[in-house]
């Protein structure tokens, strides 16, 4: 399937979107969409808990996934997805990486697994979606080996934690901020040693200024927002970390969960590109990207008795609030098209919008990836 199949559509004085009846974006904006690589570092494939049946049925049926799926997939503009998983250990992990792998092998003419920063750009050209594996913890690395293991079943990016404690690192939420732990110092070096990229997300601030002391390569931060404008969320990153993120050569991915952009409602895309603003002005545009994490759909898009439920049952230090999970306008397959937009109203340049889409994940990750000798 040639990507043209699924570009936008023209409809007189603006476009629409393949497949969807609205909005319209401005020339400008689908231009920019369709001659970038847009790469987002966390987006969950398909996120909506009411439809856990249906990725279910794509990892394990044969010819599940069909060509309309591909197609809605394809209208986002976004040709590379980290799928951001987790699992409890290693077994898990090889477990998820053999579905996966099966997946992918199925759909050779719609699908590529990401391997290196050159398939990046080769899953833009040749139409296809980009599958970049990537875990939300590092609970897979039971021994150092383990990070071998991993990189040969396709594991490019892994968080040193999730929320909590964990052998290596702690994470956001952890009461009593250990940070990183002798043995996660070693982890670090053999994922520096084979070419897996260090992610901060979900890291509590002590892990990520040891984790960019102990790591000998850039790192990124896949998902986050920033503390200064989101003074209570304790996932959000602090000026200092940020700084230092940055002079290590990193990225940080911007992401749309409406309670970690803003602290109440309303929140807005305008809210989300303050962020960008922020990380901008503190270090420079080549050090933000996106990492949604959102899915193709939010939950918004799901079941309204779903959405309450799990609003409802997050934890607190989340600081959940309002009726939304995801950035009003922004919950749905057209995202990357409405940050684009926004980017496009606060004055941003077409150079610096294609290093926000994707241009400066390519650059770092490039970087990352290439072994040690």
């Amino acid at each position: 399937m040639n990507a043209a199949v699924a570009a936008p559509l023209v409809l007189g004085p603006g476009y629409r979107l393949f497949g969807q009846p609205s909005p319209q974006y401005p020339e400008r904006v689908v231009r920019l969409m369709r001659d970038s690589l847009a790469i987002d570092m966390l987006n969950q494939f398909l996120y909506r808990i009411d439809q856990d049946d249906l990725k279910e049925k794509w990892l394990t049926q044969a010819g599940a996934f069909t060509e309309a799926d591909y197609l809605k997939f394809t209208s986002t503009g976004v040709s590379v997805f980290n799928f951001g998983e987790g699992v409890d250990d290693f077994a898990g992990a090889q477990a998820l990486f053999a579905s996966w792998n099966n997946f992918i092998a199925q759909y050779p003419q719609w699908l590529m697994r990401i391997d290196t920063a050159g398939d990046m750009s080769k899953a833009k050209q040749q139409g296809k979606l980009g599958i970049l594996f990537g875990l939300q913890c590092s609970d897979q690395f039971q021994t150092l080996d383990d990070v071998n293991r991993c990189y040969g079943f396709g594991l490019r990016v892994s968080q040193l934690c999730y929320n909590f404690r964990t052998r290596i690192a702690d994470g956001a939420f952890e009461p009593f901020d250990g940070g990183v732990s002798e043995y996660g110092g070693k982890v670090i070096e053999r994922m520096n040693q084979v070419g897996m990229a260090v992610d901060l997300g979900h890291a509590s601030d002590k892990t990520k200024l040891d984790a960019l002391e102990i790591s000998k390569k850039p790192v990124i931060l896949s998902h986050g927002n920033c503390r200064a404008l989101n003074p209570n969320s304790r996932r959000a990153s602090t000026d200092e970390a940020i700084r230092k993120l940055a002079a290590k050569g990193g990225v940080m991915g911007i992401t749309d969960i409406a309670f970690m952009v803003k602290g109440s409602e309303p929140v807005t895309v305008e809210d989300v590109v303050d962020h960008f603003d922020h990380v901008r002005d503190l270090v420079g545009i080549e050090h933000v990207a996106v990492g949604s994490d959102a899915g193709i759909e939010s939950n918004d898009l799901g079941s309204a008795t779903v959405l309450k439920n799990l609003l409802n049952k997050a934890d607190p230090r989340y600081r959940v609030h309002g009726e939304h999970e995801v950035v009003v306008g922004m919950q749905g397959p057209n995202r990357m098209f409405e940050l684009t937009a926004a980017l496009v109203r606060r004055g941003y340049t077409d150079d610096q919008i294609r290093l926000v889409l994707g241009g400066n994940w390519v650059r770092v990750l490039k970087e990352i990836w290439q072994a040690a000798p």
